[in-house]
């Protein structure tokens, strides 16, 4: 049976639960009607009656009788000939019929059989078909290979119920390893930067104490080197930093945040006094639980980026609003924009085009939203500016990490 394929099993199946009852009971019905109908005929037993009536008949003429009486016996001995007349020609008739009863029974299993096969063929194709059109789903899902597209629904139902079930599934999945990717990819670019941020303080802090020193009795020839020296570890420093900030998650107690107070103050501190900015917030905005310093920092890197974006003028907007389950933290500038090619890699770890940045700035405020359940989503025009949006469920109870 393994060598077949399912398909010839269960066509196989399907015909012997069809083929086998109507045998059988074909046989029986044959069998019985060719040991039942002579019974039936009564032949026998009209030929015995007809001896002893003609007996009887003889003994009751010998004695004299009146007209009537003679006319009654006369009556009764025709009946009695009619009647095994009649038993004759039934068991003339029962000894063709029968094998005509048997040969209608053989036709009609053959007919049953035709379509029985056509019916357990059908049901095997509409069994087997999306049987083996799931089981090569798995098969492409096992391997993370995108599913066939929506086809004409083959099969029962159900089996339309069981495929959209199934793209679900391989949707999640491949969703769940895409998030595994990720986190896995952002814990080796935490762990490099921790390391980086680690081997830059080391020898930043004796430099800077190096450097103090050197101001306070520099001679006026070495002054320029000494600021030279002072620039330089201070970006240094700064480097290390924004490292140190990148390797780790948000980190102490969370608490209940007002988004919109917080993205005020960042604004505030963040946008230069010759750009102009404004920032909007809905009113009865439901409070945030998360790490006020690290999403404070985040929201003041999206800032920075686009006052770096505007550059000496521009318009920075802010709006804080709530969309369902979600309160959004959407960042307009009207700078230079990002090119189209770029716009998908802004949140990537070290990639940047200002000259002596680290490209971490926006990987923070992407890691910071994840860290609370959130995502980040970005639009821009070239020459027209650019909208970061900070997204995170409003009905979590507490943030991760």
């Amino acid at each position: 049976m393994k060598r077949f394929g399912y398909r010839s099993r269960l066509l196989l199946i399907l015909a012997l639960f069809a083929f086998v009852p109507s045998i059988v009971l074909t046989l029986a019905w044959g069998g019985t009607m060719a040991r039942l109908l002579p019974w039936v005929s009564g032949t026998s037993a009209w030929d015995s009656v007809a001896a002893s009536g003609s007996k009887a008949l003889e003994v009751a003429r010998r004695a004299p009788h009146s007209a009537e009486e003679e006319r009654v016996l006369a009556e009764h001995e025709r009946q009695v000939a009619t009647s095994v007349s009649y038993a004759h020609r039934f068991e003339f008739l029962t000894k063709r019929l029968v094998p005509a009863l048997l040969i209608a029974g053989l036709v009609g299993l053959v007919l049953l059989t035709l379509l029985a096969s056509r019916a357990a063929g059908h049901l095997s194709r509409q069994l087997s078909r999306p049987l083996h059109e799931l089981v090569g789903w798995t098969e492409r899902i096992r391997r993370g290979e995108p599913l066939p597209p929506v086809t004409d629904s083959r099969g029962a139902p159900e089996f339309g119920v069981l495929r959209d079930g199934m793209r679900q599934m391989a949707i999640d999945v491949e969703t769940g390893r895409r998030a595994a990717v990720e986190a896995e990819r952002l814990a080796a670019f935490r762990e490099s930067a921790r390391q980086v941020a680690h081997e830059l303080k080391n020898p930043l802090t004796p430099i800077r104490f190096a450097v103090d020193r050197l101001k306070r009795g520099v001679p006026p020839e070495l002054a320029d080197a000494v600021e030279v020296l002072e620039t330089e570890s201070a970006r240094l420093e700064s480097m290390a930093r924004s490292f140190a900030q990148f390797g780790k998650l948000p980190e102490g107690p969370a608490s209940d945040v007002d988004v919109a107070d917080l993205v005020r103050a960042a604004a505030r501190t963040s946008v230069p006094s010759h750009l102009s900015y404004t920032v909007e917030a809905e009113p009865g905005l439901p409070l945030l639980y998360a790490h006020h310093d690290a999403l404070n920092r985040a929201v003041g890197n999206v800032l920075l980026n686009a006052v770096e974006a505007c550059g000496t003028s521009g318009v920075i907007t802010a709006r804080v609003s709530a969309h369902g389950h979600e309160i959004v933290i959407a960042i307009r500038d009207t700078g230079v924009g990002i090119a189209p090619e770029r716009i998908n890699s802004i949140f990537e770890p070290y990639i940047t085009d200002k000259t002596g940045g680290t490209g971490l700035g926006l990987a923070i405020v992407k890691q910071t939203v994840l860290a609370h359940s959130g995502r980040v989503e970005a639009e821009s025009t070239r020459g027209s500016g650019t909208e970061i949006r900070l997204i995170f469920p409003s009905d979590i109870t507490a943030a991760e990490g």
